[in-house]
């Protein structure tokens, strides 16, 4: 059976495909904005010498430069396990069909039908007689883009998949460095609680101490309390140290997508702080936000409402439209095949607004207004961006140096505790004088460990505000993605 298309009717639809290809699109076109990125980053002096300046290279894998190999085994599975990435790679695959979706508004809807019929006209009005009728055919319509509305709702949902693209790389960034610094967080716990149980055990034989000499009448009773006192103060602090210990596990083990607790036996060995690398290279302001995942989105959701600003631009104009159908009728089956038996129909259509109270207009300011947000949005984005980095070159110099300041304090006043509990034993002093410096120690020893935390979180901090964390040579998916 074959069915031959009308010339008029193949005529028509050429003639249309031409006026289609022919048509300019109406509505804006998108132009990138400038970013106001400076030559320099104005933190780089005094973050100098741990932040250099040139090419800040490949920080896809920046957790390995830690040398622990924990550290990167808890980051490597939170980039395969992480609700938060499965769920960006789901928004992915929902904009890669939206895409789809909105590409298919170019071309023509095609059905196929088969309708069989049995009637039987009224004996008052007609013969009476029964009538069977069978036909079968192919139904098409087609709205022709002639002004380029569905045009511009293709380049929008191609930015927006380009810019669904770029925020799972910046969940990828953001989910890297949150398992790093919880890491960092719950080994500060450790190290604080075996501080704490360390300065209780000094503190413990100062007790006893005290007990002795109260005991031989050298000193009153007073000493003993005083003692037991700064002794039970300490271990009062355990118990917050160790809830402070299992909430940063619980947070770890759910940025991995485990059960919280699942972490424990992995993180009761090794309670050290690993080696954060001597000097990180960070480039320029302009590489980093060519660098950040976040400004690409944020410039592609940009693109995107500029980009529904001429489809809404469109809708105020003509709308085109050609619909027709082929096939085969007859009052028997077998009849189908016979060559009389063609039929075809075709029609065209054109609908323009006259009068809707201004509502298309609207409308586009709508759209205008919304891509006006969109822009300033993306410039909060730019200059956040820029502010990540220079807070994180601040809080690395800064770091830096406080950390250098109390390695020196505590040293001292390990010694000061050690001469005043011998010059205490001695006689030559009061009790006051070891109590002071047994609470100095603890609280300088305790600062200079969270310091130290503060330096590795710093870096951290400094590789997130980079970028890093995927790999700016991995495809942003674009008009050709499935």
């Amino acid at each position: 059976m074959r069915i031959h298309l009308n010339p008029q009717l193949a005529c028509l639809c050429a003639a249309a495909i031409s006026l289609l290809s022919g048509c300019a699109m109406v509505g804006p076109e998108y132009r990138t904005p400038a970013n106001p990125a400076p030559a320099i980053w104005f933190q780089a002096d005094a973050a100098k010498d741990v932040a250099r300046t040139e090419a800040s290279g490949n920080l896809s894998r920046w957790w390995r430069s830690f040398n622990d190999p924990l550290l990167s085994g808890l980051v490597e599975q939170a980039l395969q396990s992480s609700p938060d990435l499965r769920s960006a790679q789901a928004r992915l695959r929902e904009a890669r069909a939206r895409r789809t979706v909105a590409a298919a508004g170019l071309y023509p809807d095609v059905g196929a039908s088969f309708d069989a019929r049995r009637s039987k006209s009224s004996e008052e009005t007609g013969s009476g007689a029964a009538q069977n009728t069978f036909s079968a055919g192919f139904d098409a319509g087609w709205e022709l883009d002639v002004f380029g509305g569905t045009r511009r709702g293709i380049e929008a949902a191609d930015a927006d998949l380009q810019a669904t693209q770029a925020g799972l790389y910046d969940t990828q960034v953001s989910l890297a460095a949150e398992v790093a610094l919880n890491y960092i967080e719950l080994r500060t716990y450790q190290i604080r609680l075996r501080i704490a149980r360390d300065n209780l055990v000094s503190q413990a034989e100062t007790l006893q101490l005290t007990d002795w000499r109260a005991q031989a009448g050298l000193v009153s009773s007073q000493d003993t309390e005083q003692a037991r006192a700064n002794l039970e103060q300490t271990r009062a602090q355990i118990p917050s140290l160790e809830r402070s210990f299992a909430e940063a596990e619980h947070r770890l083990a759910i940025l991995l997508g485990l059960p919280p607790g699942s972490l424990y036996a992995r993180m009761a060995a090794n309670a050290e702080l690993p080696k954060a690398p001597t000097a990180v290279a960070v480039g320029i302001p302009a590489e980093t936000l060519r660098q950040r995942p976040d400004v690409r989105a944020a410039e592609r959701r940009l693109a995107a409402e500029t980009s529904r600003l001429g489809a809404a631009e469109a809708a105020r104009y003509p709308g085109f439209k050609l619909s027709g159908s082929i096939g085969l009728e007859a009052l028997a089956f077998s009849a189908l095949g016979n060559s009389g038996a063609g039929a075809y129909s075709l029609l065209a259509g054109i609908s323009a607004p006259i009068f809707n109270a201004g509502r298309l207009r609207a409308q586009v300011d709508i759209q205008d207004a919304v891509r006006e947000q969109t822009l300033i949005d993306y410039e909060r984005t730019v200059l956040g961006a820029l502010g990540d980095v220079e807070n994180a070159l601040a809080a690395l110099a800064k770091s830096r140096e406080r950390e250098q300041a109390l390695a020196i304090a505590t040293e001292s006043s390990r010694n000061a505790a050690l001469l005043a509990r011998n010059r205490y034993s001695a006689g030559l002093i009061d009790f006051q004088s070891v109590l002071d410096t047994e609470r100095s120690v603890l609280s300088i020893e305790d600062s200079l460990a969270s310091t130290r935390a503060d330096g590795i979180s710093a870096v951290i901090r400094l590789y997130k505000a980079l970028g890093g964390g995927w790999s700016p040579a991995s495809p942003i998916a674009g008009k050709g993605a499935s």
